[in-house]
């Protein structure tokens, strides 16, 4: 819907905001009402239509919980009004303002805005109230459910979260172990962000070294330094209007943060080798193995630097902490191996099934994936049994150097040896809880002379 043929209801008491709202939108908009109390919301959605309002979430000062405006959020859902609801929020209230998008909000803006985001944002919300029932159906078989997969609580909410925030411009923040699958959320965000149809760049920042992070990132001019034969586009120019991903944000220095606080404060980027800024339009996801607490530690990272990035964090959880999606990502990699490598009709047994639920994959879902890989690759029958997976050497040895550098085949024979004792010598039992078949038991217990 053009914003020309839309009306709007800003619902804030600071007489300020209202004025100065009225006074940007009322040559926009096709109307404009505001109202200082909320108290006056049934009657006033009685008698008028909406497209958009505009919700203060804090409507007592002396308190400022902001749950305030979610409860007028849940009024205005109850009243069963079509509008789009955009909450206006202090910075502090951030946390509050992403859970009134799960209670119904399309968008929220932070005080204070730039006119020209308020207007974009009002502009984004209408378009995709308009196209939301068209565009729905193409953007459940992308990524998630295809690719991103998850069947346990802690997914479905991550799930949710991508949905709510994806069609704001937020700054995404995604915290989790190497492995875990960062990219595809990053990926996903920008699948259902509005910005879909526009760039979206991926920088592994943590790899760039002092001399190349401004010449990737920011570009240079032909000439800038020894090297620079022609001129070079960064990545930031190449995401403009869509979204820029930078992987690995915690490993970067000091130096190259204030380099790129200052970009994202100013919204602008000068090349070497110029004194030309270009401005940039970009939506911003990061991504770091660390905590957040550990990227709070101002001696290694800047914290304003963190508040800038963070508006919202996705935390993914390690594979071992949602052992209840191993089989279905599983039988996933399963599918996807066999047909790649034309093993088709590959399928894995329960015995499969429990030793991998079992392990604590320090690799996450990318061993887990390498291990459904090598299985398949291996595998003598069309059935992978337990004896067929084999872990990978590198993560456990990695694992284990944490506890003083042990031989792989000693933790394998004390932990024989341990499940043996555990069930009196019996071999039946000690097997089942190894994973393991008899005769692939048999064969260790004969390798290591137990």
């Amino acid at each position: 819907m053009n914003l020309k043929k839309a009306s709007l209801l800003v619902i804030d008491d600071d007489t300020d905001v209202l004025i100065a709202v009225k006074l940007l939108l009322k040559t926009e908009a096709k109307e404009v009402i505001t109202e200082k109390n909320p108290e006056n919301l049934d009657s006033i959605l009685a008698k008028y239509h909406f497209d958009i309002i505009l919700l203060d979430m804090n409507f007592k000062s002396s308190i400022n919980t902001g749950n305030e405006g979610l409860f007028w959020l849940k009024r205005i859902k109850a009243s069963g009004s079509k509008a789009a609801v955009i909450m206006i929020t202090a910075y502090g209230d951030i946390d509050l303002a992403v859970r009134s998008l799960k209670d119904g909000a399309a968008d929220f803006m932070v005080k204070p805005w730039q006119n020209e985001k308020l207007l974009s944002t009002i502009r984004d919300v209408l378009d995709k109230s308009q196209h939301k029932k068209s565009e729905t159906p193409a953007l459940q078989q992308s990524i998630i459910g295809k690719e991103l997969l998850g069947e346990s609580e802690v997914m479905q909410d991550i799930f949710f979260k991508i949905e709510k925030i994806a069609p704001t411009d937020a700054n995404i923040l995604i915290l989790g172990e190497n492995g875990t699958g960062k990219d595809l959320i990053a990926r996903a965000i920008h699948e259902r962000s509005l910005r879909v149809n526009n760039p979206y760049v991926k920088v592994d920042v943590g790899a760039l070294t002092e001399t190349l992070f401004e010449s990737e990132l920011f570009g240079h001019k032909k000439g800038a330094f020894t090297d620079a034969k022609e001129d070079r586009t960064g990545r930031f120019e190449s995401a403009n209007e869509g979204t820029l991903f930078l992987d690995e944000i915690g490993n970067i220095s000091l130096h190259q943060q204030a380099k790129l606080l200052s970009v994202l404060q100013n919204r602008q980027i000068t090349k070497l080798g110029s004194n030309q800024s270009l401005p940039i339009d970009i939506r911003l996801i990061c991504a770091t193995n660390l905590e957040l607490t550990d990227l709070a530690n101002e001696e290694h990272f800047r914290k304003d630097l963190v508040y800038r990035i963070n508006t919202v964090e996705i935390i993914i959880p390690p594979l071992r902490k949602r052992k209840e999606d191993i089989p279905l990502l599983a039988n996933h990699f399963a599918g996807l191996y066999a047909a790649k490598y034309m093993r088709n009709g590959i399928t894995l047994d329960n015995s499969a099934l429990e030793k991998l639920k079992q392990y604590a994959f320090p690799g996450n879902v990318r061993e887990l994936q390498y291990t459904i890989e090598r299985a398949i690759i291996m595998a003598d029958s069309t059935v992978i049994r337990a004896e067929d997976l084999i872990f990978s050497p590198i993560e456990t040895v990695s694992k284990q150097e944490e506890v003083g550098d042990l031989k792989l085949s000693n933790i394998e024979k004390n932990t024989i040896v341990h499940v043996i004792e555990k069930h009196s010598g019996n071999i039946t039992k000690a097997a089942k809880e190894l994973g393991l078949t008899r005769t692939a038991l048999y064969r260790r217990l004969n390798k290591y002379d137990i």
